[in-house]
This record gives C-alpha cells, sequence and structure tokens, in this order.
C-alpha cells in the first residue's frame, strides 16, 4: 500500500473509531479509487484497505453503490458505502 492509500485507511480508521465512539450505528463513508485505469477489469486500488480498516473499528459493509466521475484528477470511481455496527 503506497502513501496515499495509507494516509486514505488513516481518515478511514480515524472516522470509524470516532462515529463508534459516540454511539452511532450507522456510518456511512465515501472511498474514491485510486487507479486512473476506471474502464479496466480488476482491483480497485486502496478500496479494500479503507474497508478493512472501518470494519477493524467494530463496523460491518452492508450496502455499496458506486458512481463515475471526472474531477481534475481524471476519472475515478466514488464508493458510497453503508456500514452497521457489528453489536
Amino acid at each position: 500500500m503506497g502513501f496515499i492509500n495509507n494516509a486514505k485507511a488513516d481518515v478511514a480508521t480515524k472516522a470509524a473509531a470516532d462515529a463508534y465512539q459516540q454511539g452511532r450505528h450507522i456510518l456511512t463513508f465515501k472511498i474514491i479509487e485510486a487507479s486512473t485505469a476506471h474502464r479496466a477489469t480488476g482491483l480497485m486500488t486502496g478500496v479494500g484497505d479503507q474497508i478493512e480498516a472501518i470494519e477493524a473499528q467494530g463496523w460491518h459493509l452492508t450496502n455499496m453503490a458506486a458512481a463515475e466521475g471526472k474531477a481534475l484528477s481524471g476519472d475515478r470511481t466514488a464508493l458510497i458505502c453503508l456500514f452497521r455496527r457489528r453489536q
């Protein structure tokens, strides 16, 4: 995992830990794919790392929706993830 993906996983970890400590039961989190080859089949760079970071804080991924967008940095896929607190 590269520097940027590490930083994104750290942000995910902090957001998940904060929401858990606040007693939240649902966490929605936007994950933006790092890869520029969005039309190619394959791994979505950094996505799994962020999901694992959130789930390690006591959450479980229950739903995910994807959308493609174009920003200054090029085409990217954004995933909106719904996590529920583990009981």
